[in-house]
C-alpha cells in the first residue's frame, strides 16, 4: 500500500471509533450551540441566508408547522422546490419529525412526477408556486395526497392547497418530537436512474447522511470555511455538504442553478475555498487572477487526466478524485496528502466506513491489476429500493453492493474505473437510464423499437443518441422525427431528451434477439454521422 494512504487509513479507522451525533437533528442543534452566529447557508443569488442558530430555529418551527398539518414519524413527504432557503429548512424539519423526504426533480414532467409520488407513496407535498401547475397536472397521485396536504411555497393561485408562510407564522419555536427519532429512521427516498427503466427510489436512513458528512469532513485537511455548491438541492451533494459545513464550522454558499460560465466568477466573488469542480468549467477562458483565488481544496469526479493537471496548474489548488453513488454514499477518495497521483486517473482508496473489492461475474475477487466489478461494503448504505425487492436483491452480493462499474486495483491499493456494466449515459453529471427513454419512445405508433446509446461530447461528457426502428409503411423520417421529439419533450425531463436521432429499417440484434447496441455505430466511427442534431437543428452528414 502507498505509505501515505496507509497513514490516512489509520487516521480514518480512529475517526470511525469516535462518538458522533445520533441523528441529523442532533448535529444541527450541536452546531447551533457551538457557533450560533456563524452563517450556515447562503443562497447568494436570492439574498436568503440563515445562521447556525437561525437554521436550527427555523427547522424546529417548520417541524411544528408540518406536525400541525399531520406529518408524523414515518410520513413520506414529496418536496419539489428550486434552490431557496425553504428547501434545507423543510428537509431538516422532516428529519426532526422522523419523516421521509422524497426530493422531486423540478424539471420533471407530469408523467415523471406521477411515478415518483405513487412509487414512494407520498402522503404530503411541499411544492414551489412556480412548480405547482406541473405538479398538479400529474395524471396520478396517491389517494391520500389530497390538495389540502400540498403546501405551496411562494405565491400560488391554486385554491385548496396550504400556504407555507401561513403555516410557519402560526407555528411556535422549540420543537420536541412526539416519539424518539433515531439514526435508523428513513429520512430520504432519493431517486436514481438504473437499468430497469424508471428511476429507483433509494431508501436512505439518517445515519447514511451522517456517514457522508463524517467522510467529507475527514477528507478535508485545510481550514475550509466557505463551501461553494452549484448543485440543485434535490441532489445528494447539496444535502450532505450542508451537514458537512455545520460539522466543520463552515458556511455553504448555494447558487440558484448550475452555470459553467459563472462558476469561476462565483469562486472569486464569494472567496470560496472548497468546491466540487466541474471539468467543463475548464473550457472557460483563463484570466490573470485564476491562480489567486482563495481555493484550498477541490473535489472532482470523473475528471480526465489532462484536466486534473490543468486544474491544479491554472488555479494553484489541490484537486482530488472522489467516487460515490446514491446507494453507497462515499465509496473511495484520493487523499489530499497524496501528491504523486495527480493526473493518474485513480479514484483513490476506500473512504471512511467503507471497504472495496473487485470481483468477476461469479463473485470471486480478481487478482491485483485485473478488471472486474467494483463492489462496496460498509454500514449505513442503501436500505432497499422502494417497491423493488428483486432489484434490491440483485444489487447485493451478501453485504457487498454491486456498483455496476468496471474497475481495477493497482499494487499500492489505488482503484481505477475502466468502464461501466450498466447501460447508462452520463450527461453533464446526470445519470440517464437508456431503457427509460427507449420505453417512452416505444409508446409511439410508427416506432417498432428504439435503442439509446451515448455520444462523446467535449462539453457535457456524453450526449444521448436514439436510433429508431421505424414501422414499415409508416410516416417519413422527418414527420416521425417531429413526433418523437414532441413526445420526448412532453414525457421526459429536459436533460433526458436525446440530442441525436437516427432511423433504421431494423436494429442489430444478437442470436437471442437482444439489441446489439455495440453494432449500431461501428468501432471508431462518428456516433453523430447520419443523425439529426436537435440542438443545432441540422442533419449531420
Amino acid at each position: 500500500m502507498h505509505p501515505v494512504v496507509a497513514r490516512v487509513q489509520e487516521r480514518l479507522r480512529r475517526i470511525e471509533q469516535e462518538p458522533f451525533h445520533a441523528t441529523i437533528g442532533d448535529l444541527v442543534a450541536a452546531a447551533a450551540r457551538r457557533d450560533p452566529d456563524r452563517l450556515a447557508i447562503v443562497f447568494f443569488e436570492r439574498g436568503q441566508q440563515l445562521t447556525y442558530a437561525g437554521l436550527d430555529r427555523a427547522a424546529g418551527r417548520a417541524a411544528n408547522a408540518l406536525r400541525a398539518l399531520g406529518v408524523r414519524r414515518g410520513s413520506r413527504v414529496a418536496v419539489m422546490l428550486p434552490n431557496r432557503i425553504e428547501y434545507p429548512v423543510a428537509w431538516l424539519a422532516l428529519a426532526r419529525l422522523g419523516a421521509t423526504m422524497i426530493p422531486v426533480n423540478n424539471g420533471y414532467t407530469p408523467r415523471e412526477i406521477a411515478y415518483a409520488l405513487t412509487d414512494a407513496e407520498a402522503g404530503f407535498a411541499i411544492v414551489d408556486g412556480t412548480c405547482l401547475p406541473t405538479f398538479l397536472a400529474a395524471p396520478e397521485r396517491p389517494a391520500g395526497l389530497s390538495d389540502d396536504r400540498i403546501v405551496a411555497v411562494g405565491p400560488s393561485p391554486v385554491a385548496g392547497t396550504r400556504d407555507w408562510g401561513a403555516l410557519m407564522a402560526a407555528a411556535r419555536d422549540g420543537f420536541t418530537p412526539d416519539e424518539p427519532v433515531c439514526g435508523d429512521d428513513p429520512v430520504s427516498i432519493q431517486y436514481t436512474s438504473g437499468t430497469t427503466g424508471l428511476p429507483k427510489g433509494c431508501l436512505l436512513p439518517q445515519s447514511y447522511w451522517l456517514v457522508l458528512c463524517r467522510s467529507a469532513s475527514a477528507r478535508t485537511v485545510s481550514p475550509v470555511r466557505r463551501l461553494l455548491v452549484q448543485n440543485l438541492f434535490f441532489y445528494m451533494n447539496a444535502q450532505f455538504l450542508l451537514l458537512t459545513a455545520l460539522n466543520i464550522g463552515a458556511t455553504l454558499y448555494m447558487a440558484e442553478r448550475p452555470s459553467a460560465t459563472r462558476f469561476i466568477g462565483w469562486i472569486k466573488e464569494l472567496g470560496a475555498n472548497w468546491c466540487v469542480f466541474p471539468e467543463v468549467v475548464l473550457k472557460q477562458p483563463g484570466a490573470f487572477d485564476d491562480n489567486r483565488t482563495q481555493l484550498m481544496e477541490v473535489a472532482m469526479a470523473a475528471f480526465s487526466r489532462d484536466g486534473h493537471r490543468e486544474l491544479e496548474r491554472r488555479f494553484a489548488v489541490r484537486g482530488r478524485e472522489i467516487f460515490g453513488m446514491t446507494e453507497v454514499g462515499p465509496g473511495t477518495f484520493m487523499p489530499f496528502e497524496v501528491e504523486d497521483m495527480v493526473g493518474s486517473g485513480s479514484i483513490g482508496a476506500p473512504s471512511l466506513f467503507r471497504r472495496a473489492r473487485i470481483c468477476d461475474p461469479e463473485g470471486r475477487e480478481v487478482a491485483t491489476g485485473d478488471s472486474g466489478e467494483l463492489q462496496i461494503a460498509g454500514p449505513s448504505m442503501l436500505r432497499l429500493y422502494v417497491n423493488k425487492p428483486e432489484a434490491t436483491a440483485a444489487s447485493f452480493d451478501g453485504e457487498w453492493f454491486r456498483t455496476g462499474d468496471l474497475a481495477r486495483r493497482d499494487e499500492r491499493g489505488f482503484y481505477y474505473i475502466v468502464g461501466r456494466i450498466k447501460d447508462m449515459i452520463r450527461r453533464a453529471g446526470e445519470n440517464i437510464a437508456a431503457v427509460e427513454i427507449e420505453s417512452v419512445v416505444r409508446q409511439l405508433p410508427g416506432v417498432v423499437d428504439a435503442a439509446v446509446t451515448s455520444v462523446p461530447d467535449d462539453t457535457r461528457g456524453e450526449e444521448v443518441r436514439i436510433t429508431i426502428e421505424r414501422a414499415p409503411e409508416g410516416a417519413d423520417d422527418r414527420a416521425l422525427l417531429r413526433t418523437v421529439i414532441a413526445h420526448c419533450e412532453a414525457n421526459l425531463a429536459r436533460f433526458k431528451i436525446p440530442r441525436y436521432y437516427a432511423f433504421a429499417d431494423t436494429l442489430p440484434r444478437t442470436a437471442s434477439n437482444k439489441l446489439a447496441k455495440h453494432r449500431i455505430v461501428p468501432a471508431g466511427g462518428d456516433a453523430r454521422a447520419g443523425t439529426f442534431d436537435r440542438v443545432d437543428g441540422i442533419w449531420r452528414p
